[in-house]
């Protein structure tokens, strides 16, 4: 352990001054989520919060879809600056800022024409589904701004600037809570908005955070190199499709594994809205940690298309097996977490003693799949890194629409186990996906003739 620790030393604290300030970063997505659940469930009601798991669930694609295509602007920057090539970091932002645009707008309008009318086919409570209406119009408006955030975000974190979004992401969710506060109990003369009031809060959190992570990109010096060409005549079909061929993949990889949690939600909220209630309670903790294990898959990806811009496959190879150390011991850390303290976090949440009881047990379920939830995360981000998309998604989709929810459903609902048997077949999904993304990864690295084997 020790001959290891000192060989990969160097690479752990290269990816660690990435990754902290990206994993902050990160759970600035999560934090929104967590802390609309912690104000709705403890000024709201158990209804509510359950309108807010539905919610959730149904807008967890459309946000990850979006995320996703942002995400493929990030390996294209990395490459070229480990080339040097500073010009083309910037024509490659300005085709990214379109299509960033252009997507929250699109994914705006699935939602408003699409979902919106969808949600009333889910054979959810009637009470759940009138509240959840308005909460997701205004979530899927801040998907707009929250693209354009994101543009000057990848691009920032690419160059491996990663503490000024992390500053920003703070600063929101600071905001956003203070807000979500006054709207929803209604203070300072302001009425009680109930669940609306955190959709509004969350809107007018995303719109600072994109103004102001866009102003501080384009007027820093530290950019101005990487800002030569940044102007809307280097908008051009070739580089938008460039960035589309990483993003839409890494997006459909989310997208598969969120949906499988997401239509996890809708199968539970069949079995009643309590269980509903403590999935969501359960999964919001979860999703605090992926998150996190998600910082580390990003900063993954952007060492890993430093080294593969400048063909430096020996420190490539290095650089990706140190992250994939950083996550097992995280994780660790956060199963041993969930598992000692299983019935007292969920009290952050709620006092409702039947939510309590079940979300007590599913932190459980969830500290044994931490491991695989952040070793299959940080493959996808080496992958992502070199340019590897394509077999990724196709394992993902397997892992969990055909291994993993047909499992759940199969012992959550045909064998009645409740809400402990969906997520059984989760975990199923998890392992298969760590499992087959870790071999591909070793698969790519004998057929580059890498010279590095991994300890």
């Amino acid at each position: 352990m020790k001959a290891i620790y000192h060989k990969y030393k160097p690479y752990y604290t290269d990816s660690l001054k990435l990754a902290i300030p990206v994993v902050i970063s990160q759970l600035g997505h999560t934090l929104v989520q967590v802390s609309d659940s912690v104000i709705v469930g403890h000024f709201a009601g158990t209804t509510s919060l359950a309108a807010v798991s539905l919610v959730s669930s149904l807008f967890l694609v459309p946000l990850v879809v979006g995320i996703g295509i942002s995400y493929g602007v990030t390996p294209l920057i990395a490459q070229n600056h480990g080339r040097g090539d500073y010009k083309e970091c910037s024509k490659l932002l300005s085709n990214s800022l379109l299509l960033n645009i252009i997507t929250g707008m699109v994914l705006f309008c699935a939602i408003y024409f699409g979902v919106m009318a969808f949600i009333d086919q889910l054979k959810q409570s009637p009470a759940v589904v009138e509240q959840a209406k308005p909460f997701l119009f205004l979530l899927s408006l801040s998907l707009i701004p929250l693209m354009v955030f994101s543009t000057f975000k990848q691009f920032a974190e690419g160059l491996g600037f990663t503490k000024q979004a992390m500053m920003v992401s703070i600063w929101g969710n600071v905001l956003n809570i203070c807000l979500g506060v006054i709207f929803v109990k209604g203070m300072f003369g302001i009425a009680p908005m109930g669940i609306r009031g955190v959709g509004l809060s969350t809107l007018i959190d995303r719109c600072v955070m994109a103004i102001v992570m866009a102003f501080y990109v384009l007027r820093s010096p530290t950019f101005r190199k990487y800002l030569q060409d940044f102007a809307v005549r280097n908008v051009d079909r070739i580089r938008g499709l460039q960035i589309l061929k990483i993003g839409a993949p890494v997006a459909l990889q989310y997208t598969f594994e969120v949906s499988a949690f997401g239509a996890a939600a809708i199968l539970i909220g069949v079995i009643g809205p309590v269980p509903q209630a403590a999935h969501q309670v359960a999964i919001s903790l979860a999703a605090i940690t992926y998150m996190m294990a998600s910082g580390i898959s990003s900063a993954a990806a952007i060492r890993s298309g430093n080294y593969f811009g400048s063909g430096d496959h020996h420190n490539l190879r290095l650089s990706a097996i140190s992250n994939y150390h950083i996550v097992i011991v995280f994780m660790s850390c956060t199963a041993v977490i969930f598992t000692l303290f299983n019935h007292v976090l969920p009290y952050i949440y709620t006092t409702d003693e039947r939510v309590l009881s079940i979300a007590s047990q599913l932190l459980i379920v969830a500290a044994f799949f931490q491991l695989f939830d952040g070793t299959q995360v940080v493959g996808l981000g080496v992958l992502r890194g070199i340019g590897d998309v394509n077999i990724p998604t196709i394992i993902t989709f397997v892992s969990y629409w055909i291994i993993g929810l047909p499992i759940g459903y199969l012992l959550g609902i045909y064998l009645d186990l409740g809400v402990l048997g969906v997520w059984y077949g989760l975990v199923c999904g998890l392992i298969s996906a760590s499992i087959m993304l870790f071999l591909r990864f070793q698969t790519i690295s004998k057929r580059n003739k890498l010279k590095v084997i991994a300890d």
